[in-house]
Formats: C-alpha cells, structure tokens, sequence
C-alpha cells in the first residue's frame, strides 16, 4: 500500500493533492454528485482543476468505516489507477490509499 494523496474534507467535499512518480497534482477535488436512484453511480467526481479525472463510491469496510473507492483514469495512464479515500489517524485529514490489485504482476 502506498499513500499517494493527502485532503481535507469541506462539507460532504473533499480538497488536496496527488503525488506519484508520473502524477503530480496539486488542485485535486472530489465532488460530491446529487443523489441518484442508480446505486451504481459515482458518489463524487474526481477534478484536476476543471478537468475530470475519475470517479468514487460511497463504501462502509467490515469494521464499519466509512471511506471512498476512487478509480482516476487519464489518457496518459496506460491503466486506471483504484485507490481508497480513508481518514487518518488525526480525524481531519484522509489519505489516498493505493494498492496493487491482487494478481497484477505490475509489469
């Protein structure tokens, strides 16, 4: 697991930054979207200033954490990119967890 991004939440919003060897942004948004009768829908929008990025979901994990599943994808990625939003030890900050899927080789 890597920690690949730091923000701060601002109502049901979230604000900060995105930093791995080949993506480096610094006004990153995730924008909480109207409620929709699709459950499959993206809870948020993911906005690298006015462009979008990717998407996220509202998700609770089994210890009853709320957190979200984000996918950002880009032309420039050969792959998407999931990681998980999730509060830090402070309570005030949340980081962008990344993690290998199981069975990607990375190569």
């Amino acid at each position: 697991m890597a920690n690949i991004g730091s923000f701060k939440k601002s109502g049901n919003d979230y604000q900060g930054a995105i930093q791995t060897l080949s993506v480096q942004q610094k006004n990153v948004r995730l924008v909480a979207e109207e409620a929709s009768d699709n459950e499959n829908a993206p809870t948020h929008r993911v906005l690298a200033g006015q462009v979008e990025i990717g998407a996220a979901w509202a998700k609770v994990s089994r210890e009853e954490r709320e957190y979200l599943s984000v996918k950002l994808d880009d032309p420039s990625f050969a792959v998407p990119i999931y990681a998980n939003l999730v509060a830090a030890e402070d309570g005030k900050t949340f980081n962008l967890i990344w993690s290998r899927p199981n069975g990607s080789s990375g190569s």
